[in-house]
């Protein structure tokens, strides 16, 4: 190695210049996830709360499916209480503020849905 006075030192300029974010944050760019409003008189939803979280979006892409391209539009009944597959007739009903429920979380986690491009966004 001939050029190893100019090849090592190169190689550690780099690997600084890389991991410069890295030692910039320090672990500091994590913050508290939000504390999303939730409707004071809603007892239920239509899943436990730790499984809507992590699932809904899951749930309401099932939900557009059936409805949308099978033209499902049945009910079903969750501990003997009945739900229409729907954002508005279902979600929107308790959720009312979807500046306060949902913007909070969806702006935390920088995700854009596209509910609302067909949907439209409930009056506060």
């Amino acid at each position: 190695m001939y050029d190893s006075g100019k090849i090592i030192p190169g190689l550690i300029v780099f690997v600084l210049l890389i991991t410069i974010p890295i030692w910039y944050n320090r672990g500091g760019a994590v913050s508290e996830p939000p504390k999303p409003v939730l409707p004071k008189d809603a007892k239920t939803c239509v899943l436990p709360a730790a499984e809507i979280r992590a699932n809904h979006m899951k749930l309401l892409n099932v939900w557009r499916d059936e409805v949308l391209r099978d033209g499902d539009r049945s009910t079903f009944e969750i501990e003997g209480k009945r739900y229409q597959k729907s954002l508005m007739m279902t979600c929107m009903k308790c959720h009312t503020s979807k500046k306060q429920f949902c913007d909070t979380c969806h702006t935390y986690a920088s995700v854009k849905p596209y509910c609302w491009d067909c949907h439209i966004a409930p009056v506060e």
